[in-house]
């Protein structure tokens, strides 16, 4: 890893469009009302016009958004023509059940799964296996192989998953999702850049060869990402905390310090040579768009696309 400038961590930069263009991948969840539906395939269109490498679409906890993610994930690639993945976690269901998700999508031309261990349900504190379902996220992935031939992406943690030992072990549970199969590692979001450059220098250095892709949160509601690192293990900065503090009820300002500090992150990975990144959108365009916009994205020529 380069040594990053004191100045560049400490100071924002000035905002202007990065010369070479960046791959980007736009995570979106199944939305639970109409209201809410409408608002992610407006983002959608959005983000489309960008190129994505690919969109995926969650599955929700237990597989209880299974049907929808189908729907969203199929009608993304096969009525749009934009790349689309598919969530899919061993929680609560047995390999049976797991593999006719999976045999489905293949059917439907769907090639690309993001497969994930997926977290415990509510109430239960630790992760336990069904009876006769994959064990783990490693485990799924060798049944996935065995289905078809599938592109599979998989989850890497930067600082840690809560439940490893160690960063290393962490790796190693990386490299055995990797020799069953994985093709691309996607990271849990985080604020501060040297935890993804130090992570991607382990990687490397443990023989992975597979493209490590960092996953980028923008943050439209800071209360929210509280929530979420403390079930994820990714650490809120002091000074990010401040500046959102005193914010709650100050949606304009809270937007644009976001951006900032999307951008700046972003920038800082662009300049140590990363050029792939996955956005969790939370099915909200406008952020991910101007934060892909200074990155050197900007939309095509092509007509609207069929929505």
């Amino acid at each position: 890893m380069k040594k990053i400038s004191k100045n560049i961590v400490t100071h924002w930069t000035t905002i202007e469009p990065l010369s070479n263009k960046v791959d980007v991948s736009f995570e979106f969840f199944p939305p639970k009302t109409p209201q809410l539906e409408k608002s992610l395939w407006c983002s959608v269109e959005r983000l489309a016009p960008l190129n994505p490498v690919f969109v995926s679409v969650t599955y929700g906890a237990g597989g209880s958004t299974r049907e929808k993610t189908h729907k969203i994930v199929t009608r993304l690639q096969n009525k749009m023509g934009i790349p689309a993945a598919a969530h899919l976690t061993c929680v609560a269901a047995s390999k049976a059940e797991v593999n006719r998700v999976a045999r489905r999508y293949w059917e439907a031309g769907i090639r690309h799964i993001v497969a994930l261990r997926g977290d415990p349900p509510d109430g239960q504190g630790k992760y336990v296996a069904h009876p006769e379902g994959y064990n783990n996220a490693s485990d799924l992935v060798r049944g996935l192989k065995q289905i078809g031939d599938f592109e599979i992406s998989v989850a890497a943690h930067p600082e840690g998953h809560p439940e490893a030992k160690s960063i290393e072990a962490d790796i190693e549970n990386l490299k055995r999702k990797v020799d069953e199969g994985a093709t691309r590692g996607i990271t849990q979001f985080f604020f501060q850049p040297e935890h993804f450059l130090r992570f991607r220098d382990k990687t490397q250095k443990a023989g992975l060869s597979i493209p490590i892709i960092p996953g980028i949160l923008p943050v439209t509601n800071f209360s929210q990402v509280r929530r979420f690192s403390k079930i994820c293990g990714a650490s809120i900065p002091h000074w990010m905390s401040t500046l959102f503090e005193g914010l709650d009820n100050d949606p304009d300002t809270r937007l644009l310090i976001a951006a900032n500090i999307a951008i700046d992150l972003c920038r800082i990975l662009k300049a140590e040579d990363v050029t792939n990144f996955h956005f969790y959108t939370l099915n909200r365009a406008d952020l991910t768009y101007a934060i892909c916009h200074v990155l050197g994205n900007s939309r095509n020529t092509q007509p609207n696309i069929a929505l």
